[in-house]
């Protein structure tokens, strides 16, 4: 009698840890994830498509299109990845945080390097 206690007061604390441990999604939250890109992709195509008319400047065409693959990756990762700051006590965003910082740093170092190799080796040259 006493092992069913303890083996039902153990079933019910393993499942709040898997709980708070890992966040599963719902049917709701894929479908929300799913409009809301189909949003995010249609929204692009529309106004490249229609560039032709002039009803928009050609770097506010530019920004609409960046800012609607931003918020793109973001959706993704927040319904199809199911990161947050509740899954496992937040040590994915802290790696992707970290990574983050990383692609930034190796891409604007990258940059700057090339910029400074083109200076350095062709002095002479005026951009």
């Amino acid at each position: 009698m006493i092992f069913i206690k303890i083996n039902m007061y153990n079933q019910k604390n393993k499942n709040n840890l898997y709980k708070n441990l890992f966040f599963i999604g719902t049917i709701k939250d894929y479908i929300t994830g799913f409009f809301l890109s189909l949003i995010l992709t249609v929204i692009p195509f529309i106004i490249y498509f229609n560039k032709n008319n002039n009803f928009l400047n050609l770097n506010l065409i530019k920004f609409i299109i960046l800012s609607c693959a931003i918020l793109q990756i973001i959706i993704h990762m927040i319904y199809f990845l199911h990161m947050n700051i509740k899954s496992e006590n937040g040590w994915i965003i802290l790696s992707f945080i970290f990574t983050l910082i990383l692609i930034i740093i190796m891409f604007f170092g990258s940059i700057w390097v090339m910029y400074h190799l083109n200076h350095n080796m062709m002095p002479n040259m005026k951009n």
